[in-house]
């Protein structure tokens, strides 16, 4: 696939990037290079094999989905300028 000019500063405005009319010969030639590239990669054969995460195969350690206070609530409600009775208290916003 060739880029030529028009394409460029049709690209160039949707993309709303201001580029001068002697930018869009080197830019259509950049834009070509990398299509050229996407072509290359297109002829990979790829049947077979599996989508990576990443390149070593590791297991994240997972841990066990709990719901608890954190067992410290003290502390955390000691950090408020305000509590009562094992809550934040805080103003009314809605009338």
């Amino acid at each position: 696939m060739s880029l030529d000019k028009a394409t460029v500063a049709r690209i160039a405005r949707l993309a709303r990037i201001r580029v001068s009319e002697e930018e869009q010969d080197s830019l259509a030639g950049e834009l070509n290079q990398i299509m050229t590239w996407i072509e290359q990669l297109n002829e990979v054969k790829t049947e077979g094999v599996e989508p990576m995460v990443s390149v070593g195969a590791i297991k994240l350690p997972l841990r066990d989905d709990k719901v608890t206070d954190g067992a410290y609530p003290e502390k955390v409600l000691a950090n408020a300028p305000d509590g009562k009775d094992g809550f934040f208290t805080v103003p009314k916003v809605v009338e």
